[in-house]
């Protein structure tokens, strides 16, 4: 009889800890009830629905800015004006097969700008570009890659513009790069020096135009974003020659920012590559310097190990406890010293030299979740959302004490929490 009883609690106790739920099913409850996720998502939604500029205080349309929320912008936005709006880059591509940063309308182009972009192909528009960052291009293909991915509507790379189908534009860009930002000694591209994904330099009061004051300067961001946009080339293509010649230059530039670029003892990407010398003050160590948001994209690029990525995330979370700063959006850490900058930015944990960008936090979120990391990732973004429930609005960026800063509806910010909102919700009902 004694026997029979302990038999049976025995069984019980197996079976209940058969039912329990797993901490992956758990963590999906938890994901699948918090409702300042899903209040997140609807506000960022009714931001990106107001149209496709930047934000507000910006009525430029970028692709660096679009690029992070064309997806839901394919779930909420009218679908013929979306499709125009990403033609008209294409409209506004110069002879070279260079890319513009943006546009907008000619009467609403009322700020300083040595050297404006026009197109007979878009003649009521004008272009400019921050020709100090080199994103501009793999953004475009980017944007283009998720749109045809998420809408399914393949047509768009056979358009015709002036003369050139947009996929012919495309593989003119990725000349256009090779040929005027490539760094053969290295094998990379290159820009001028600027604070990790930022475009502004530090050399003049603008920042923005490469010219005699830049240092020439290769980075991981410019180099993963462009990894990205070659398989997002591969992917959209049918042509098998082009196809060998994207997977020929994607995998000889990836096996160069690891060769050049990756510190493999700090685990870590050096800040930059100087071809032609360094304008780092004496005394000051760069390569101490973390980058958080080109390390967020290189994850995206392919470009870490799932062991590296619990490293830098590790990393990312270290720099935010001794900054002080709000979130792992904290663009560098250290910051660069007082002054190097001009203006506002010379200041530390201001702008892009330390401030916290939901913009590339959100990013890392993505990935995180992407890379199986989804506790950290719920974590991570708490404070995330936190601000934009508080604040009531998705800012540019965030200084000390997590004071918000910029446009009060950057469409960036809102459309990768969108995503990684999304992503969590996925992930969530796979693990119910």
């Amino acid at each position: 009889m004694k026997k029979n009883f302990c038999f049976t609690i025995l069984l019980s106790s197996l079976l209940a800890a058969c039912n329990a739920p797993t901490k992956n099913q758990q963590l999906s409850e938890a994901i699948r009830q918090d409702a300042s996720l899903e209040k997140v998502d609807s506000m960022a939604r009714a931001v990106i629905r107001k149209g496709f500029n930047a934000g507000s205080g910006y009525s430029q349309i970028w692709a660096r800015d679009m690029n992070t929320f064309i997806e839901v912008a394919c779930e909420e936005s009218e679908p013929n004006d979306l499709r125009n709006a990403i033609l008209l880059f294409f409209a506004m591509q110069q002879p070279n097969g260079e890319m513009i940063d943006g546009y907008v309308l000619k009467p609403d182009f009322t700020w300083y700008d040595d050297t404006p972009y026009y197109s007979e192909a878009a003649p009521e528009h004008v272009g400019f570009k921050n020709t100090v960052e080199t994103d501009q291009e793999s953004s475009l293909i980017q944007i283009v890659g998720k749109y045809v991915r998420k809408t399914k509507d393949r047509s768009i790379l056979e358009e015709n513009i002036a003369g050139r189908t947009v996929m012919e534009r495309m593989d003119d860009m990725v000349n256009y790069l090779m040929r005027e930002r490539y760094d053969e000694k290295y094998g990379l591209l290159y820009g001028a020096m600027t604070a990790d994904w930022g475009d502004v330099q530090p050399n003049d009061d603008f920042g923005c135009d490469m010219n005699e004051l830049s240092d020439k300067a290769i980075d991981v961001y410019d180099n993963a974003m462009f990894l990205i946009a070659l398989d997002y080339l591969q992917e959209m293509s049918v042509d098998t020659t082009l196809i060998a010649k994207w997977k020929k230059m994607h995998d000889r530039i990836a096996m160069n920012v690891r060769k050049h670029l990756w510190d493999a003892e700090r685990q870590k990407f050096i800040p930059h590559i100087y071809p032609e010398g360094s304008p780092i003050p004496e005394g000051f160590d760069e390569n101490e310097i973390y980058y958080h948001g080109g390390t967020a994209v290189a994850i995206e690029a392919g470009l870490l190990s799932k062991k590296e990525i619990e490293v830098v995330n590790a990393q990312m979370l270290e720099n935010v406890r001794l900054s002080g700063m709000p979130s792992i959006g904290l663009t560098l850490y250290p910051v660069y010293p007082e002054g190097f900058f001009h203006g506002g930015m010379s200041k530390p944990y201001v702008y892009q030299n330390g401030g916290d960008w939901t913009w590339f936090g959100g990013r890392m979120i993505q990935q995180l979740i992407a890379n199986g990391f989804v506790e950290e990732a719920y974590t991570e973004v708490r404070p995330m959302i936190d601000r934009v429930i508080t604040n009531n609005g998705f800012y540019e960026w965030y200084g000390m004490g997590g004071v918000p800063s910029g446009s009060g509806h950057f469409k960036g910010s809102a459309g990768v929490l969108a995503k990684a909102v999304e992503m969590f919700y996925e992930w969530a009902e796979k693990e119910k």
